[in-house]
Order: C-alpha cells, then structure tokens, then sequence
C-alpha cells in the first residue's frame, strides 16, 4: 500500500494518546515511497473533539491514528477527507511504519454509546475481528495483517473518490465536489459504510458507478432503545433546548457523544442517539479518482 503526504498520530510522551477527541498534540509525519521523510509535534491548543478534524484537514493530513474515537468524530474526519486508524497503542513511530508496511488494522468507532445508560467499549474491544493481536492494533508487533473485509482489486489501496450521496426524492445530503476535494480512504477494510466500500473496491480509475443502498447498507436501522426520555432537572442546560437541536453528551470518561431532541414537554427532554442516517435509504454517485 504505497501512501503518501501527512499522518497524524495522537501523541502523549512518545506513545499513541487514547482519547482521541482529548488530544493534546499530535505527532504530524511527512511520509513518502521512502519512507518517513520529517516529523514533528504540534500542540492544539484547546481544540477538542469535531473540530480537530477541521484542525487536522488544514494541515493536509489525510490519515490519523488514534486510539479510542466516537462516532461523531469519525464522521466529521472522513467528511473532511481523513481516514482514521483507531484502536492503535504503543509507541508513534512505529505505529506509522505498521501503517507504511501495510500492517495496522483500524479498529473502527470504538467509543460509541447505544444506549441511555452511555455504557462505554473498553478500550479497542479485545477479541473482537480487527482488533489485533492483544490490545492495540500496533502495539504488540502490528498485530497481524491488514483485516480485509470485501475483495477486489483496490482492497487495501489508498483510494480517492469524489461522490455525491442523495436520498430518495434526490435532495443532496452530502458531496465532495461542492468541498472542492476527494474523500480518501483505504478502501475494503470497513471505513466506510459497507455497500459504499464493496462499489469502490472494484472500480478501475475514472470509472464513474450510481449506487443505492438500504439501510442494512449504510448507517443501520434505527434502534428503538438509543432514544431515551429524561427529566430536564436531571441534566442542567435542557431547558433551553429545542426540538430538532443537536447536542452533545458526555459519560463520566469525558468523553462526547451526539444526540437530536425529538421532543420536550414542561417536565422531561425526549434524546435521540442514533446516527442520523440511521432508518434511510442513500444514493451515492461515485467516481475513482485515483488509487495508490
């Protein structure tokens, strides 16, 4: 997997920091066919959660690795065309050689809450396919080979691809042309939802495919036990809320997670914690950039 430009890597003391959304610095990498080319660490001063994804896009950097990550900062990294290695431990640099070798597995989201308790996954979930040998993705000797989850011909490729996603009556959600710049992604190891990964894994260069995706396809059906009803009194600020806000939560660990108001009354605040594209039928138009 031949990858070049700039990596980031959640850095405290040398080694892989857990928190993603927590970082205080990064370790940003120059890497080319060579190899690592220069490195050095940046502070973020304060930025916090979605908006060191912006942070991180304004720098150049086209892949992170991390160790825990939500759902809500997954998303606003590949909106912003960054491909996330999560669940990684141990020490930075050869975390990026594992990534240069073709030898680091993501984890996925691994910080994500179902439910109104917001119980949280242990670290990169131990055991489960994609987590490696041990804890860690790279810190227990890389943990293996690249998971590869649909075959093809870009399977475990860097890919870049401009699309645009539309529902069904054709109002357009999302599109990388109107940000001007391809998404990129390495594609067929889960990073993206699953019926948009297996189109691209076959697709040659300057192909151009329409797709339709159900929701077992994309981001889910809905679950029914992600909404939840509390009393405003129980959670300071509610009051204020609206129905149809987005806000966000956060469990014990410090750590965020979003939710929509879906209804209020004088004495309770109805929250809803499914993606919001969770239940929906996508279109996608899809065209292959480039692979490396």
């Amino acid at each position: 997997m031949a990858i070049k430009g700039k990596v980031a890597v959640t850095y405290d003391n040398g080694n892989v920091f857990q928190h993603f959304g927590h970082s205080e610095q990064f370790k940003i990498y120059d890497v080319a066919d060579e190899g690592i080319e220069s490195s050095e660490v940046i502070g973020t001063n304060g930025t916090g959660h979605e908006a060191l994804a912006t942070l991180l896009a304004d720098m150049g950097v086209t892949i992170l690795i991390c160790g825990g990550i939500g759902s809500g900062a997954m998303e606003a990294l590949e909106a912003s065309g960054i491909s996330v290695f999560s669940g990684v431990s141990g020490d930075c640099d050869e975390a990026v050689e594992c990534l240069l070798r073709g030898e680091l597995i993501s984890g996925g989201v691994n910080c994500d809450h179902h439910d109104h308790h917001h119980d949280e996954e242990e670290g990169c979930n131990c055991g489960d396919e994609g987590c490696g040998s041990g804890c860690g993705g790279c810190g227990g000797g890389c943990g293996g080979q690249m998971q590869i989850l649909f075959e093809g011909p870009n399977a475990g490729k860097q890919v870049a691809v401009h699309y645009e996603g539309t529902f069904n009556d054709g109002t357009i959600f999302d599109s990388s042309y109107d940000r001007g710049e391809p998404l990129q992604f390495i594609c067929g190891i889960g990073m993206m939802i699953p019926g948009f990964d297996k189109a691209v894994v076959d697709m040659k260069v300057g192909d151009m495919v329409d797709i339709h995706l159900m929701p077992e396809e994309a981001y889910g059906s809905a679950d029914p036990e992600a909404i939840f009803t509390i009393k405003i009194a129980e959670l300071p600020g509610s009051e204020d809320l609206e129905v149809g806000q987005m806000v966000y939560l956060g469990n014990d660990q410090g750590q965020q997670f979003p939710v929509k108001v879906t209804d209020k009354t004088e004495d309770t605040i109805t929250l809803d914690a499914n993606h919001e594209m969770a239940g929906k039928e996508l279109n996608f138009k899809i065209e292959l950039v480039s692979v490396d």
